[in-house]
């Protein structure tokens, strides 16, 4: 497979470079005008159900949901078309194309920059009815500095390897409907992968857990603060647990800072994290929003995690999906993501795997208009692909 590393810089004006793996001497690089992409990154922002500044989380799913080129076809597309026409050099475009036409397809790999962090790569209209994982493979390229840190391990992973689910855990002091509440609800389609809503699933339990695992498929909560290392996962943790965020009532949340640094007082102590992670959660894939991309997917990189799959933006629920948007279908969304993404990572290849449920989303999107097959959802996730460090001694 021929690679292109595609990385965006805010300095001003956005900065797009890229370079092809099999020709690393060769880097291209442009200054776009900032007036020429500003307006078409504000709206896509406007179009998905991240709180924008100073609104709250409801008030920006009702925007998304009830006004939003979202949950309309024609609207969608007009917007996906405009954002790649913005995002992607020309040149970019004609080496794309020249492999293709070669039957070769490329893998695009995406380094975003903060004002860039919102958009779905694959989910670009680069043709009629066509969009990028149509005829790309599509990840996140992590920072260097964290894929390539002297400390990190990368355990093989090992396809008969122990799963730790955490599916929708019960948050102490937080009721089923209120904004740490069920995500889920009953979904009895997740019956095989494991018991939802338990509330024994703590961070002690889950870091010994992890010490052996060969994954984690983690559905629940994920909320940010001020800064990367704050985003944070919200188990089943009383407040008397130890951590270094501040705990919410009865609740104390188990940040990215936990991962990296431990939970417990004393010598530094980082979590072991199993090859293979997918966040299915709100924003759990924010990293790059930060002008210092950190966060919880930097957090599993750096803990070991080889491939970790998770959301750019806030995922409604299919409770909010049924009362916010007229017509919604009564057909489950949430679920069947939560079980692309399990049947991503039991595939030898995680990246190509989850590309394929997208691209089957996105052409019954394109050709049907079919509301459970909007971007909304299946266009949030990303895989962030962090190889093995090549060590002095392995060359």
């Amino acid at each position: 497979m021929v690679t292109v590393q595609l990385k965006l810089v805010d300095a001003g004006d956005l900065y797009v470079s890229w370079r092809w793996e099999h020709e690393p001497g060769e880097p291209r690089v442009i200054a776009v005008p900032r007036d020429l992409v500003a307006a078409t990154l504000d709206e896509w922002a406007e179009a998905v159900p991240s709180p924008l500044p100073g609104e709250t989380a409801d008030r920006a799913l009702r925007r998304a949901l009830t006004r939003g080129p979202l949950v309309d076809p024609e609207r969608e597309r007009d917007l996906a078309t405009r954002l790649a026409r913005a995002l992607i050099p020309h040149r970019l475009a004609v080496e794309l194309n020249s492999f293709l036409a070669q039957g070769v397809r490329p893998h695009l790999r995406v380094q975003p920059s903060p004002s860039t962090a919102l958009v779905p790569w694959e989910a670009l209209r680069i043709d009629e009815g066509r969009r990028a994982v149509h005829d790309t493979t599509v990840s996140v390229l992590p920072p260097a500095t964290v894929a390539n840190a002297p400390t990190r391990r990368v355990t093989p992973f090992d396809p008969q390897g122990t799963v730790v689910a955490v599916l929708d855990p019960v948050v102490p002091g937080f009721a089923d409907d209120s904004a740490l509440g069920s995500v889920l609800g009953p979904a009895p389609e997740l019956a095989g992968l494991g018991r939802v809503r338990r509330d024994d699933l703590d961070r002690d339990h889950l870091e010994r857990a992890l010490a052996t695992a060969a994954r984690l498929l983690y559905v629940g909560h994920v909320t940010t603060g001020g800064h990367g290392l704050g985003a944070c996962l919200h188990l089943s943790c009383t407040a008397a647990t130890t951590g270094r965020a501040a705990p919410l009532g009865a609740h104390r949340p188990l940040t990215a800072a936990d991962l990296v640094l431990g939970h417990r007082p004393g010598p530094v102590r980082p979590w072991r994290l199993p090859p293979r992670v997918a966040l299915v959660a709100c924003e759990s894939g924010g990293d790059f929003r930060f002008a210092e991309p950190s966060g919880l997917v930097t957090a599993m990189v750096h803990g070991g995690a080889e491939h970790v799959a998770a959301t750019r933006w806030t995922l409604p629920t299919d409770e909010g999906l049924r009362r916010l948007v007229p017509g919604f279908p009564p057909t489950p969304v949430l679920a069947p993501a939560v079980l692309a993404l399990d049947a991503a990572h039991r595939a030898p290849d995680p990246v190509t795997a989850l590309n394929d449920w997208q691209r089957a989303a996105a052409t019954r999107w394109e050709d049907t208009g079919d509301l459970t097959c909007s971007p909304l959802v299946w266009a949030a996730f990303t895989t962030t692909w962090a190889p093995p460090p090549r060590r002095t001694w392995d060359r």
